[in-house]
């Protein structure tokens, strides 16, 4: 079976980006796809793979439950750099396991899509030019097509004593990666066929998958680069490597501070003071702040910090009260266009922190889902602490929230930065060959 290639208007290539793992192996509390590296979540490396290819294709980014809102914002700010269309992009809820998750991404596949890769977000540095050499692959041949390395170790077959049994053949053998690539019909009748005879729970590899159901599948040569980031040593390679791929600075950064201060809404303010937005996130059951916007103090001082350092004045002056476009914005429509002027301006954002003041909500079980949230629209490490005043002042009484902020913004022209991704069919060079 030989498949037509895509057209930019009705891609018949889709990839189905798995980030829906908790990645507990890596030591993070929160899930492996939201980890930062290299100040940007792991997630916004692998949508750079699939944006850098040399065809539009549908992007189905799975992630878990409680965290498509993130999952949809880093996968919007991901194609905005690349001025991608996001009619092709979806985000959609995982399942309980792998093959869960899969089944999710291929339920949200368009009609045109014949062609389906099968990418691991933790595979995060994956070069654009191997995503394309398996659609190129799938096409030629009309079957599965998993990318692999020559196993170079000496492999021992080892008994629970530590004996040796006996030396595996390392010819035979490859350490396959990921993005798997099947054609559209063939990975859904493997599918249906494995859940029948009772196969998913056995096989967690879609490649396997694909084979078991007595279907062809091929290995091409892989890349050193789409190795898969599971450990804290793995995450530390994958920094160490984009480290030393971007050039450094010779100016010195600039540094910002902000702040901001909200009284908690009263019972006849018009909502009633019924949402709380703090850090990006709604915490439910908590009275709202008071405010034309939504009140998130936290937001407000990261942008008033941001535009500091970069010399564009302040909060108030960018986003008035009086600008009715704001009325009950949230903070991400706020940071958002200040990272806009930011960089407009020749700066990225270095990382930022963040101190919140105040007796409620209780923070400390939401904070790193709040840094990941604010990390993801910054594109760069956010930290946040919260404290108490001791029953001292208005934050001490219950009547408000106050948050300060500083930022540290680099010159963007030193930099191999997102807002200047690579065009289609490149990636950053690493300095690594195929």
């Amino acid at each position: 079976m030989i498949v037509s290639p895509a057209t930019p208007a009705s891609p018949t290539v889709a990839v189905i980006v798995v980030a829906a793992g908790s990645g507990s192996r890596l030591g993070h509390a929160e899930p492996k796809a939201f980890v930062l590296l290299h100040m940007r979540p792991l997630l916004d490396h692998a949508l750079d793979s699939i944006f850098g290819m040399n065809e539009t294709v549908q992007i189905i980014v799975v992630a878990p439950g409680d965290r498509v809102a993130d999952a949809r914002a880093i996968a919007a700010h991901a194609a905005a750099r690349y001025a991608a269309p996001e009619l092709a992009l979806s985000v959609v809820a995982g399942g309980r396991t792998r093959q869960g998750s899969v089944d999710h991404g291929l339920s949200a596949l368009l009609p045109s899509i014949d062609v389906v890769l099968v990418h691991d977000a933790a595979r995060a540095l994956t070069p654009a030019a191997l995503c394309d050499k398996v659609v190129a692959a799938v096409r030629a041949t009309g079957h599965g097509i998993i990318p692999g390395l020559p196993v170079v170790d000496t492999i021992k077959r080892v008994a629970d004593s530590g004996a040796i049994l006996g030396t595996v053949d390392r010819s035979e053998l490859s350490a396959v990666q990921t993005p798997q690539g099947f054609p559209r019909a063939m990975l859904v009748a493997a599918r249906t066929w494995a859940a029948a005879n009772g196969r998913f729970e056995a096989l967690t590899d879609d490649a396997a998958l694909v084979a078991d159901a007595g279907h062809p599948v091929t290995v091409i040569a892989g890349h050193p680069l789409a190795f898969k980031i599971t450990t804290p040593e793995d995450l530390e390679r994958a920094d160490l490597l984009l480290h030393a791929a971007a050039p450094q600075p010779v100016l010195l950064p600039r540094i910002g501070t902000g702040l901001d201060v909200h009284a908690f809404a009263a019972d006849n303010e018009p909502d009633g003071g019924t949402e709380l937005w703090l850090a990006g996130l709604y915490w439910p059951g908590e009275r709202g702040l008071s405010g034309h916007s939504d009140g998130d103090v936290a937001a407000h001082a990261i942008c008033d910090a941001l535009l500091g350092a970069a010399g564009l004045g302040d909060i108030g002056s960018i986003f008035g009260t009086a600008d009715p476009r704001f009325s009950g914005a949230h903070g991400d429509v706020f940071l958002a266009e200040t990272v806009r002027l930011v960089r407009a301006a020749g700066y990225l954002v270095g990382n930022v922190s963040v101190q919140i003041i105040g007796n409620r909500p209780r923070f400390s079980q939401r904070r790193a889902e709040a840094e990941t949230r604010l990390a993801g629209i910054l594109s760069a490490p956010v930290n946040i602490a919260a404290t108490t005043t001791d029953a001292l002042g208005f934050t001490g009484r219950g009547e408000g929230v106050a948050a300060t902020a500083t930022a540290l913004l680099y010159p963007a022209p030193l930099y191999t930065v997102p807002s200047s991704a690579p065009g289609p069919g490149q990636t950053p060079d690493l300095n690594w060959e195929a």
